[in-house]
């Protein structure tokens, strides 16, 4: 009997973003509550630290570990911010902003309509990572997305 192992998981994506936070069991929690996540499952390690767990939002896998410096592995809170941000497509961006921010993320750029096609705004979620949350609301050509820029630029 031989089973074909798939190379990519059922499901997965080639990119799967794969978050570090000081308290990954309290992100899971936070995840459900602010942007509908469905928890997958987790692994804890002799101390209770979660070692790998795994959400979807929407149709996106997220996987979580919680911080184990004494492995090099830290999150945006013990490096004082973080340079990505994690971007979600959503049907009602303002809905999503809004929940996040009841749950209890930071608005670190309102909602508002963008020149390049999106309802766009940018929470910063109690564990120290970005996401923007954005709405597509017009389609625009290349060149149409390049003159609307240099104008809201000035």
């Amino acid at each position: 009997m031989t089973n074909a192992v798939k190379p990519i998981p059922e499901g997965m994506h080639t990119i799967t973003p794969h978050l570090t936070c000081a308290g990954a069991a309290e992100a899971i929690a936070f995840y459900k509550k602010a942007f509908g996540a469905t928890e997958l499952g987790r692994m804890a390690g002799p101390d209770g630290r979660l070692m790998h767990a795994q959400i979807k939002i929407g149709d996106s896998f997220v996987m979580l570990v919680d911080e184990y410096p004494e492995w090099g592995g830290t999150g945006p809170k013990a490096l004082k911010g973080t340079p990505v941000t994690m971007h979600m497509y959503v049907t009602d961006a303002d809905a999503v902003f809004n929940t996040a921010v009841a749950a209890g993320a930071t608005a670190k750029m309102p909602m508002a309509d963008m020149f390049w096609g999106d309802r766009y705004g940018m929470v910063i979620d109690p564990f120290g990572h970005a996401w923007s949350i954005a709405t597509h609301i017009k389609d625009m050509s290349p060149e149409e997305m390049a003159q609307a820029g240099k104008a809201a630029m000035g």
